[in-house]
């Protein structure tokens, strides 16, 4: 070999190696950059026009339904976290107000679109002569392709961490799948090698949502696992083919998932029911709190660790007049109330609530004067001046924009 052909060979060798290197820089770079495109879970949103152009139903029953949301006005939407949530509004015939409530957000983040899925709900189990949901009821049976609603978000404090690389086990209940789905679409993307396992509880077949979606891309991803309980199975329904376990979730469950990933962030999402149970079952099993992750359908269904101690006389047992400046009431807190909003509610005083748990800012009110206490931390950015009346009480004569 001659001088000049060993210094071709190291020439081309120099540029392999700068082409690799130059190679990975890019990929590194370009999931920084999709990681660090993330919001700030409480950045408030103002209220903006949805159309929609698709709708899907998502399990065999047509009991939860996807609704894909363009911006009328065509400009970019925010980003989100996966596992947050959209608020809407919409106009329900025979009510004097629009009526607010939150859904998850059901698919990574895209440039143009929105994905919501909403499970329809029945009536109360044993009480047919009462309503459904209003508003699942009403996105069922009215909204189709190419109508519009108002929509505000995202925002909410259940979410994905993009900065962590723990394992992932995600434990889901009926709809609480939703967040879930979003979750795992954005993990798939971002980071496939991550270990996840998720265990989703739903009663049979004919309500297991995404089963195809999800089929395929767990089978794409060779970290991600899963596991399905049924607790009601149908006739057809294949033990070992449809679904994996029968009964319901509990730790005798979840615990041998946990000990194989070892430290990893839980993430748990369902009826109150499962969460009143698993959670603090999850909290006794050695979960760390800064590595569990919940969120309850309606007002918080799970308690948090107890903070510091309280005054030494309870707010609930002073009694304090409240009053209503546009209703022009004033009436008598005792005490009897979980909440401001609550209070109002039961005496006839109109207050727009969505989350009910001081995430999502739709019952953010002006505190004309007076002090209010906090039952736990407002993920929601609250002005100056105003209050979240679904996790306050008053601690003092309150008077209230309302």
């Amino acid at each position: 070999m001659t001088a000049l052909q060993l210094l071709g060979y190291i020439g081309w060798a120099a540029l392999i190696q700068l082409v690799v290197w130059g190679t990975l820089g890019f990929w590194l770079t370009a999931r920084r950059a999709l990681r660090q495109k993330v919001p700030d879970p409480a950045a408030a949103a103002p209220w903006r026009e949805f159309r929609v152009v698709r709708r899907v139903l998502e399990d065999p029953d047509g009991t939860q339904c996807s609704f894909h949301l363009a911006a009328v006005d065509g400009r970019p939407l925010p980003d989100f976290r996966p596992g947050q949530f959209l608020t809407v509004a919409v106009t329900v015939a025979g009510t004097a107000r629009p009526v607010v409530r939150c859904y998850s957000l059901s698919d990574r983040p895209e440039p143009d679109r929105y994905r919501i899925t909403i499970k329809r709900v029945p009536f109360p189990t044993g009480c047919p002569e009462l309503p459904p949901g209003l508003c699942s009821a009403y996105f069922h049976d009215h909204v189709q392709v190419g109508d519009t609603v108002r929509v505000r978000g995202p925002s909410g404090a259940f979410h994905l961490d993009p900065d962590s690389d723990l394992p992932v086990v995600m434990i889901a209940g009926g709809i609480g799948i939703t967040p879930m789905v979003s979750m795992l679409h954005w993990l798939a993307r971002v980071a496939p090698e991550r270990s996840v396992h998720l265990v989703y509880a739903v009663q049979n077949s004919g309500v297991h949502a995404f089963r195809l979606e999800l089929q395929t891309l767990f089978q794409a991803r060779r970290a991600f696992r899963q596991t399905v309980v049924y607790s009601a199975p149908g006739p057809a329904d294949v033990l070992g083919g449809d679904h994996d376990r029968e009964g319901y979730v509990d730790l005798e469950l979840v615990e041998p998932i946990l000990a194989a990933m070892g430290r990893c962030a839980v993430y748990v999402c369902g009826p109150p029911r499962m969460m009143e149970t698993l959670v603090p079952a999850l909290r006794l099993a050695g979960v760390d709190e800064a590595d569990l992750h919940y969120e309850a359908f309606g007002p918080a269904s799970v308690p948090r660790p107890a903070g510091p101690p309280s005054d030494p006389v309870k707010d609930s047992d002073i009694a304090f007049p409240i009053h209503f400046l546009r209703s022009g009431r004033t009436l008598e807190w005792s005490g009897q109330n979980e909440s401001l909003l609550d209070f109002a509610e039961g005496n006839g005083v109109a207050i727009d609530s969505g989350c009910r748990s001081g995430q999502c800012g739709s019952c953010e009110t002006r505190l004309v004067s007076g002090r209010i206490r906090y039952s736990q931390s407002p993920d929601w950015d609250v002005a100056p001046g105003h209050c979240l009346p679904c996790i306050c009480i008053p601690t003092s004569p309150v008077e209230l924009d309302a």
